[in-house]
């Protein structure tokens, strides 16, 4: 009898710890394992593993002594259901443990695949360290960017960090939070996501840099109805797809206060559309005029505005914030226009206030023609809104704008003289000077910049190293340790009855020289010159290159040409050939696309006398025999009003701005 007592409750006991979800000896506080591999104190398979994991962060979250759940890697953790995380956790992974959504998973919208634990919100959450595959081609059956499968969505929380993560391939937001405060998203890989990289909407205290975005859908930062935000530091670009996305940086107002943002330090490259979109749409008399004080500087964009279908692309496209302050940021390349105010041609908000918009202190070249109805675009600045918004230009430097400088605007302190980079078909945008430039020391150039203590005279200048000409320099690096030296003589402004004999010794005009020659010697009523009074009358001048066409199969040939008023050996080069293309050192180009090549190619070419260098850039874009023509693939494909609209950049709202008989409508979240 004591035998088969013994027996039953051997079996029943073993049946008990079968059925435990997690192992008797656990290791010690503060962390807790999740393993693929046997070796952790939950132990996952590569099936259902949120169940392993949830029972992980159900455990930390009930046990005060401990706070992190660890993921193991090298491991693939499939989920097939939200991971719910609470207040005072952490949640992190080795670099090669992976999260990745199940094939087919059939979620409905909003559902994310993490997510906090209390509906009423949870604080003092950090996730970090691992990689989420938000599996976009095993989900084939929902669109990107109508809110599935958002990698993490909280509401209601407070201090929450999310960095070192890697999320990819996915349908959704990376992080997508509402009513926040104090978030820090930093040092994250986002590449092709469905949605946005970061979303904050009616957030405050939101911080965002060190990031590395490639964007798909739609932004790679955005705000709506946020305020106290600082992104900086981050590298964001896009890819030339219809799929490819909207803005680099989306601010976005329909009510409350956004008074304090301060975007700066970033590299903005690439975009489908605007490198940032500044709108609000707020209609409430109490709140739309709350809009203001945006700050955007240090940043460099280039090639920005590629979406062939919109006509809202560009550097920067803004409405209706008030004094908006544009400053030392530098602008190459940019399709329709560097800073731009307009609206997408959808909406016509009731603008009542005269908005004022700051450009200063800017660097603005090769400004390029849009691609969708080009008459009219190309211009450095343009205003298309010129009965509600003004812009105030002052000291920033235009050079070779492919259809001038000014459109709806003018400035009476620009300079439009080639800045003179350092490298500029490697994106190094420091100025050269004979006196130094920085490149992880000094290095010095022969010529100096005409931008180098060119900027406005009430800027601060306090933190470029000596010498500094006490004067702020134009472009990204005024004002920060980096600047380019002034030269040991001052550059200073040349009286104008002086400048008819600088013009005539050096065959320049006066807008060439724009009333400025270095004094040598002497004052401005009294001076000797050398023969270099013009920074950049000695080097090559290449010619205009002009964009081109060419079908796959078909050959294009063309040879770029210069001219050097000094008669010497012209060398040309070539960067972001495609591949199969050559350009030989005479000038000549000649490339024959191949079946996989189709899109958008941007060129740098540039001359060289061995000691000078000028630069053109030109657009090659390969077509199929037939055209490519993005909008019947919009109409081709289901009609899903959502999708169309979030992949062309109308969304305006968290969930967007429908274009339907051309009203709006603002989908509740």
């Amino acid at each position: 009898m004591l035998k088969r007592e013994l027996g039953i409750f051997f079996l029943v006991s073993c049946l008990i710890l079968a059925n435990v979800p997690t192992a008797l000896c656990r290791s010690p506080a503060p962390t807790v394992y999740v393993a693929g591999d046997g070796s952790g104190d939950f132990k996952c398979d590569g099936k259902d593993d949120h169940v392993q994991i949830n029972q992980a962060l159900k455990f930390v979250a009930s046990n005060s002594k401990y706070t992190t759940v660890h993921l193991k890697g090298p491991f693939t953790y499939v989920i097939d259901d939200t991971l719910l995380i609470g207040s005072n956790t952490i949640l992190e992974g080795d670099s090669n443990a992976v999260i990745k959504l199940a094939n087919n998973a059939g979620w409905v919208t909003m559902k994310p695949m993490i997510q906090q634990m209390s509906s009423s919100g949870n604080s003092n959450i950090v996730i970090r360290g691992f990689e989420v595959n938000g599996n976009h081609d095993g989900n084939p059956k929902v669109s990107k960017g109508d809110g599935y499968y958002n990698v993490i969505y909280f509401t209601n929380c407070n201090n929450v960090k999310v960095y070192n993560m890697y999320m990819h391939d996915g349908l959704g937001d990376g992080l997508r939070i509402k009513y926040g405060q104090n978030i820090q998203f930093y040092n994250n890989k986002i590449y092709k996501l469905g949605h946005d990289g970061l979303f904050a909407i009616q957030c405050q205290n939101v911080e965002a840099w060190n990031n590395r975005i490639t964007c798909r859908t739609n932004s790679g930062l955005r705000i709506w109805n946020s305020n106290h935000i600082k992104f900086h530091d981050n590298v964001i670009d896009s890819f030339y797809h219809w799929s490819a996305g909207g803005s680099a940086v989306q601010i976005e107002k329909s009510a409350g206060i956004m008074d304090d943002i301060d975007i700066y330090g970033n590299t903005i490259s690439n975009t489908y559309g605007p490198g940032i979109w500044i709108f609000n749409y707020d209609s409430s008399s109490a709140t739309k005029d709350k809009g203001k004080n945006v700050h955007i500087h240090h940043n460099v964009f280039y090639s920005t505005g590629t979406n062939p279908s919109i006509t809202w692309v560009g550097g920067i496209v803004a409405s209706g914030f008030h004094d908006t302050l544009i400053e030392n940021n530098v602008f190459d390349g940019i399709y329709h226009a560097a800073v731009i105010h307009m609206y997408p041609e959808v909406y016509s908000p009731s603008y009542s206030s005269k908005y004022t918009t700051i450009v200063r202190n800017n660097i603005i070249v090769n400004t390029q023609k849009r691609t969708k109805s080009p008459s009219g675009t190309g211009y450095a600045v343009i205003n298309y809104l010129s009965k509600n918004h003004n812009f105030v230009l002052e000291n920033n430097c235009l050079y070779n704008n492919a259809a001038g400088n000014y459109k709806g605007c003018t400035s009476k302190t620009d300079i439009y003289l080639n800045p003179l980079f350092v490298n500029q078909k490697n994106h190094d945008y420091h100025l050269q000077s004979v006196t130094g430039h920085w490149n992880g020391k000094w290095v010095k150039d022969k010529v100096n910049s005409p931008c180098i203590d060119a900027g406005c005279v009430s800027s601060d200048y306090s933190k470029e190293p000596e010498n500094n000409g006490n004067r702020i320099n134009i472009g990204r690096y005024g004002n920060t340790i980096y600047a380019s030296l002034s030269p040991s003589s001052r550059v200073k402004t040349v009286q104008s009855s002086l400048v008819g004999s600088i013009s005539e010794a050096t065959n320049e005009t006066d807008e060439d020289l724009n009333f400025t020659a270095e004094v040598l010697e002497g004052d401005e009523d009294n001076f000797t010159y050398s023969e270099d009074l013009s920074v950049d009358i000695q080097g090559p001048v290449i010619e205009s290159v002009p964009d081109a066409t060419v079908k796959i199969g078909e050959t294009l040939n063309f040879t770029v040409k210069a001219s050097d008023i000094n008669g010497g050996n012209l060398t040309f080069s070539a960067s972001d050939l495609p591949e199969g293309a050559s350009f030989d050192e005479r000038g000549v180009f000649s490339w024959a696309p191949t079946d996989g090549q189709e899109g958008l190619y941007t060129i740098s070419f540039e001359v060289s006398d061995g000691m000078f260098s000028d630069s053109e850039v030109a657009t090659i874009t390969a077509i199929e025999e037939t055209p490519l023509n993005l909008s019947s693939v919009v109409e081709k494909a289901p009609l899903n009003l959502s999708d169309i609209c979030d992949s062309y950049l109308y969304k305006v709202s968290p969930e967007g701005l429908y274009v339907n008989n051309l009203f709006l409508r603002l989908e509740e979240l």
